[in-house]
């Protein structure tokens, strides 16, 4: 029975995944012209539908409105007693529909067009009732529900939801919304906070940054190491440029040597052309590199290549970017 189970959970995700790949070959002309009434749009854009495509609906409206394009759900049920109403002339209309013949979405419909706005309609019946009055039809059929009567709405709301997300992320890049125009629709939780925070904001500088030459005998790395408290030393020649890292892990690799460690100095075991990142890169994207590089620190010089601030890992986690 626990194996049946898991295979008509396997069965789900293929149906739908196929669903959504499926959109792929679709990409066309029609896409391009639903972007472009969509980018043109001078009010909002009005997102609406029934049912199981009315939640799908309301997901598409608040991806739009945190990614910079102005959007609303309307509900048709309410809209035909009253809720039309705000709907303006230089707004767009998204409406959702599955079989092209909701009556709901029938019902606004004239008022609709009395108002002269662009209808762009997702929609697994391109011959439809609705999809004949539309400006630009998007086809998002599915060979099959992964419901196995067919019947529940599923590959056919997930493949509407991700043509969604694929408008949303077009529209995004179309306007140019940069990481902190988003952290400014997310103010509160980790969303905000991973877009807002860049490397200066969190990099130890002054004083606070561990540096030694690199004729400095290994007592005096490690002392430095030690003061400083990161686990990590920069090593500078004699005009203050970088030429290299010392590391915890390099000191594991010293006490290895056959030669006495008082006789090595950091020249000889330093980490040679260290990772380094920008002061106004995003510390998500420091952390990012970090956890690639299986690494705990980054180093940020100036414009002669001096040290000017080290980033450690645990500095990114305190400031609850995960």
């Amino acid at each position: 029975m626990t194996a049946r189970l898991l295979e008509l959970a396997e069965r789900v995700l293929r149906i739908e995944a196929e669903g959504i790949l499926g959109l792929i070959p679709r990409l066309d002309a029609g896409f391009l012209k639903a972007v472009d009434v969509l980018q043109r749009c001078r009010g909002r854009v009005i997102v609406t539908g029934m049912g199981k495509s009315g939640l799908v609906g309301r997901k598409i409206a608040a991806t739009l409105a945190s990614t910079g394009t102005p959007a609303y759900f309307l509900h048709p049920a309410e809209g035909v007693h009253g809720d039309i109403g705000m709907v303006a002339r230089d707004d767009v209309v998204l409406a959702l529909s599955n079989s092209g013949e909701t009556d709901e979405l029938l019902a606004i419909l004239p008022q609709l067009k009395r108002l002269g706005v662009p209808l762009v309609l997702l929609t697994g019946t391109p011959g439809s009732t609705l999809a004949k009055q539309s400006d630009v039809v998007l086809d998002v059929s599915v060979a099959e529900e992964a419901c196995p009567m067919n019947l529940a709405p599923t590959s056919s709301t997930s493949a509407a939801l991700a043509l969604g997300d694929a408008l949303a992320m077009v529209l995004l890049e179309l306007k140019g919304l940069r990481p902190e125009d988003y952290a400014a629709l997310h103010p509160r939780g980790t969303l905000g906070w991973r877009a807002l925070f860049k490397v200066a904001d969190l990099m130890h500088t002054g004083e606070a940054v561990p540096r030694v030459s690199e004729d400095a005998p290994m007592g005096d790395v490690i002392r430095e190491m030690t003061n400083k408290g990161l686990g990590v030393t920069t090593v500078v020649d004699a005009t203050g440029r970088l030429v290299g890292i010392f590391t915890d892990g390099d000191l594991r690799r010293v006490q290895l040597r056959k030669e006495p460690i008082v006789t090595v100095s950091a020249r000889d075991c330093m980490t040679r052309s260290p990772k380094l990142i920008g002061r106004d890169e995003l510390a998500a994207k420091a952390l990012q590199l970090m956890e690639s590089l299986a690494i705990t620190s980054l180093v940020v010089v100036d414009d002669a290549h001096r040290p000017a601030g080290i980033i450690h890992m645990h500095d990114i986690l305190r400031a609850k970017i995960v």
